[in-house]
């Protein structure tokens, strides 16, 4: 399973934003990371500042959103959606989108999902319930 560190993912976002700037050929990975970043312009300022943001710790309990993590789910929503995993996750995120106006819309409905599916399952110490993440995904 691939898990980088947090050093390694702030590193891929600040990258992908660098190489998108500077016009440089962006792997499969990146072009997706970056579709994201661009829907997310209230990032720009902290990816054109890697030095001042790369070892800032976002406190939710001062009400701060980690882009980082934010960013990161997205992405783990774009890769389960691409391969349908859990099974029907993309026809509940298609539904979401028409719902909602938007497949960015829906992403952040689905994100909130992930988020507590993840949550649970680390207090718990198991693995991610799959079935219980879709029922949310369903109840949104």
């Amino acid at each position: 399973m691939f898990n980088p560190s947090r050093d390694e993912v702030r590193n891929f976002f600040f990258d992908t934003w660098r190489k998108y700037g500077a016009k440089q050929i962006l792997t499969p990975l990146e072009t997706q990371a970056l579709d994201w970043l661009l829907e997310h312009p209230e990032y720009h300022a902290l990816l054109d500042n890697p030095d001042k943001y790369r070892d800032k710790d976002f406190l939710p309990e001062f009400g701060e959103v980690n882009p980082f993590l934010h960013l990161s789910l997205h992405l783990s929503v774009t890769e389960q959606v691409s391969i349908d995993q859990p099974p029907g996750i993309r026809a509940e995120y298609e539904r979401l989108a028409r719902k909602l106006g938007s497949f960015h819309e829906a992403a952040h409905a689905v994100l909130e999902c992930l988020g507590e599916t993840v949550f649970k399952a680390q207090r718990a110490g198991t693995a991610p319930d799959g079935a219980a993440y879709l029922e949310c995904v369903k109840r949104k």
